[in-house]
């Protein structure tokens, strides 16, 4: 039996383990991150084949030709065979010059008209390791890419898709730089564009994350306890804070914490559709369906207190799906007979391409071709853009749009 002198220097020994083994793994970390992404130079995305370019453009590829052709000091790069290779700003100028004289009745900047609502899209899962982040950035670069304005927000304290923007949560985001700076409760709050950033893509801002978004967690039940009558409700202040920039986006992506906490509830509530992300093991799916007990309990609560619980949609995506799996093709026609048409009908495939591209903080649109085999690297991309195209529509569809 321990003393409490013994309990308290074992409680230090750990603190200190810990202390030592934190510190031990930022420095190697940002050393990582040194190495990949030296101070002299910044984050980036690859160029992209023509075919690639026309894809996102929405026209043929020879039409891809004749156009950057008819654009004056547009100077794409050409390989020494001849073959070309399109920058973003490349496809977003093309994307322009298109909107300006290409057909009457052919738009080639999908922004949202008069009428059409902002899109929130909250991607989510009670359970690590789902694909959720994953999801989320790549969804965000992809709509960008399309030419939609797009706002990406990290919610998650873990900070992963800040990352994969090239965002060092603990060197390069400071106090009162994330979203908590804008749904705080106090008079550090600041204005939501205060706390947006540019990134490498035309079109797409990020809202970074760090470990101080856990402030709202905390602050959160001390707010309710304090409560005076006329005060905005926990779950609003996301929504108020995005509603002030809302004229500036057509659709904000927001990757949420895996737990179902207050800045969950508040992306939720903020939410104008939802996509939980599913990976076909038994432990996941058994994860989820607590998940969704507590989200349908939680919601309740939310509707009576005057919280915003209506979506366009609901979906579930199957992650990290391997086709030749036996038991995960029978955990997809499980979830399917359940969920039917709620389950998005192109699983996103478990790929070594994805997984290696996040090694250097890339996502497979940043990634060259060339580190892959083709096959591998196709593979991935079909499957990435097929996810992303099936819930584009879905966008659309809730805007009353048929094309």
């Amino acid at each position: 039996m321990k003393t409490n002198a013994e309990a308290l220097a074992s409680r230090e020994t750990l603190v200190s383990l810990i202390d030592r083994h934190s510190s031990a793994l930022a420095v190697q970390l940002q050393a990582h991150h040194l190495n990949t992404f030296p101070p002299t130079s910044e984050k980036g995305i690859r160029h992209f084949q023509p075919s690639e370019a026309a894809r996102f453009l929405g026209v043929k590829e020879v039409y891809l030709r004749q156009v950057s052709n008819d654009i004056d000091d547009l100077e794409v790069t050409t390989t020494p065979g001849g073959r070309r290779s399109y920058s973003v700003e490349d496809i977003d100028r093309i994307r322009r010059h298109l909107d300006k004289v290409g057909r009457a009745d052919r738009r080639y900047l999908p922004r949202r008209r008069d009428g059409e609502a902002l899109q929130i899209v909250s991607i989510m899962n009670f359970k690590g390791g789902s694909g959720k982040t994953t999801t989320s950035v790549h969804l965000a670069q992809y709509l960008a890419l399309k030419g939609y304005r797009v706002l990406a927000i990290d919610l998650d304290p873990q900070a992963s898709m800040s990352a994969l923007f090239g965002h060092q949560p603990e060197l390069d985001v400071h106090v009162n730089d994330t979203m908590y700076g804008a749904i705080r409760y106090d008079d550090a709050r600041r204005p939501a564009k205060d706390v947006i950033r540019k990134t490498y893509i035309p079109g797409l801002d990020l809202v970074p994350g760090n470990l101080e978004l856990m402030e709202f967690e905390h602050d959160t039940p001390r707010a309710l306890m304090r409560r005076q009558p006329g005060d905005v409700m926990f779950f609003q202040r996301l929504a108020d804070a995005i509603d002030e920039v809302r004229d500036d986006y057509d659709v904000v992506i927001i990757d949420c914490p895996p737990q179902l906490g207050y800045l969950t509830l508040s992306a939720l509530s903020a939410a104008t559709s939802v996509l939980v992300t599913v990976h076909p093991q038994m432990l996941d799916v058994m994860s989820m369906n607590q998940f969704l007990a507590m989200v349908a309990d939680l919601l309740r609560e939310v509707a009576e207190a005057g919280g915003n619980v209506d979506f366009a949609w609901l979906r579930y995506l199957i992650t990290r799906f391997e086709p030749s799996d036996g038991p995960q093709n029978q955990m997809v026609g499980y979830l399917r007979s359940i969920f039917g048409a709620h389950v998005l009908n192109f699983p996103m495939l478990k790929s070594t391409a994805v997984s290696d591209a996040g090694l250097t903080n890339q996502t497979l649109y940043e990634v060259a071709r060339g580190q892959f085999t083709r096959s591998t690297y196709d593979r991935a991309i079909e499957s990435m853009n097929s996810v992303n195209d099936e819930i584009e529509t879905l966008i659309k569809k809730a805007w009353g749009r048929t094309t």
